[in-house]
């Protein structure tokens, strides 16, 4: 059985540098990770793609499916759910989400860690 631990807060960028519906990758304590802005939401996963084991998810598309944002990664087309992180084409596969906030107009990610 694994558990999550969660690290502090890290500072990535302001709110204004992440363009709607488009993907940004930033490193944080090691890990490459995917920012996304979209319906007014923020959203942080893994910069790796579970499938291909490429860091590129941040290069994915955003889209929708049944008003749940989506990406499809850019290698293979498999969509996960943004909110969730579930595949929605492999039921077995998931993309790592990391908690993301925006603060006084700055982006901060923290990171989901298993152990």
């Amino acid at each position: 059985m694994s558990t999550l631990t969660m690290v502090d807060w890290t500072v990535i960028c302001p709110l204004d540098r992440l363009d709607p519906d488009r993907g940004v990758a930033a490193l944080v304590d090691g890990v490459q990770v995917a920012l996304f802005r979209t319906g007014g939401e923020l959203y942080a996963v893994d910069n790796l793609d579970p499938v291909g084991g490429a860091y590129v998810m941040s290069r994915g598309i955003v889209g929708c499916r049944g008003g749940r944002p989506t990406l499809a990664s850019p290698l293979h087309k498999q969509v996960y759910e943004l909110g969730t992180g579930r595949c929605l084409d492999l039921p077995d596969v998931v993309l790592r989400r990391h908690e993301v906030r925006c603060r006084d107009g700055v982006v901060e990610v923290r990171l989901r860690q298993e152990e």
